[in-house]
């Protein structure tokens, strides 16, 4: 890669969910971009983050975990997974070390089979296994699909990630600088709040909840007290489900929103009201006008 010229693309961040890739794409862009939990499906709609240096710029896209749909939500999901193979310059297959090589990693080998862009392998959490296993584990992969590399990676402790980044920059072609040196994510700012108080339940609630959840901003705006004022919608299907994310006394919601505004003042740098509110609609997951006001929107895939 030339000292002089600048090199920018976009590259996907591709596998089954949990295996890291919101981890990955928080360390690379250095702040909260993307919402981590170990429950599936975390992320559900395509999250951009920029990655800048005074040579290149590399445009991430942190795509939803890709699974068997069950309902108008998933088929977004799957949709907007497979759909960022095709508006790429590389793409990253993660999987995690950790798991074994199943039927939803040979779905996604399958599409990429149909990529013309380098594909690289990633295999996350070498920091939970012994280095004698990691070869073994590469080995199955590579006898499946022909790689243009392979890249053993911690993306929670951060070993060779350096590695993989200067190894993209070194194959972007030459193009414009696409965002200015500061910006690291193209999401407007409702968008990653919404994100933030939604990583917060997941962390919170038990596992019937947070597949049926979804979070709204409704306004953002300063009040009074020179305070930004926060006001969302938590929607879940069930009553029982609300009564578990209010918690006796509303000692839960009082909780998500603790953990929420904190997180919430560290990306905006200000310091913040947050309001949260209940409400329940049975069929959020499968009603079209709702996916599109929330933000599953046909445009993002």
């Amino acid at each position: 890669m030339s000292e002089t010229e600048f090199h920018s693309g976009f590259v996907a961040i591709v596998g089954r969910p949990n295996v890291g890739k919101s981890t990955f794409l928080n360390r690379v862009v250095g702040q909260k971009v993307a919402i981590m939990s170990n429950k599936a499906q975390t992320t559900r709609n395509k999250i951009q983050g920029i990655y800048t240096t005074d040579h290149s710029q590399i445009v991430f896209i942190d795509t939803p975990g890709i699974h068997k749909p069950q309902n108008k939500l998933d088929e977004f999901m799957l949709n907007s997974a497979t759909s960022s193979l095709n508006e790429v310059d590389a793409v990253l297959f993660m999987v995690s070390v950790k798991d074994k090589m199943g039927s939803g990693d040979a779905f996604i080998l399958e599409q990429l089979k149909h990529v013309k862009q380098p594909v690289y392998l990633i295999v996350n959490k070498i920091d939970t296994v012994h280095p004698n296993d990691l070869l073994p584990f590469v080995e199955q992969y590579q006898a499946e699909f022909d790689f243009a590399n392979v890249f053993p990676i911690s993306a929670l402790e951060g070993n060779n990630v350096d590695e993989l980044l200067t190894a993209l920059n070194q194959n972007l072609p030459v193009g414009p600088q696409y965002y200015p040196d500061d910006q690291i994510t193209d999401h407007p700012e409702y968008f990653v709040v919404s994100e933030l108080i939604r990583e917060k339940i997941l962390e919170l609630t038990r596992d019937e909840v947070p597949h049926s959840v979804a979070v709204n901003v409704e306004r953002m705006r300063r009040n009074d007290n020179d305070k930004l004022k926060v006001e969302a919608t938590i929607i879940v299907e069930r009553e029982g489900q609300k009564g578990i994310i209010i918690g006796k006394g509303g000692k839960m919601l009082k909780e998500i929103g603790t953990r929420a505004r904190r997180d919430i003042e560290h990306l905006l740098g200000d310091k913040v009201y947050l309001q949260l509110w209940v409400k329940i609609d049975k069929n959020w997951r499968d009603n079209p006008r709702y996916l599109n006001e929330l933000g599953y929107q046909k445009k993002n895939y």
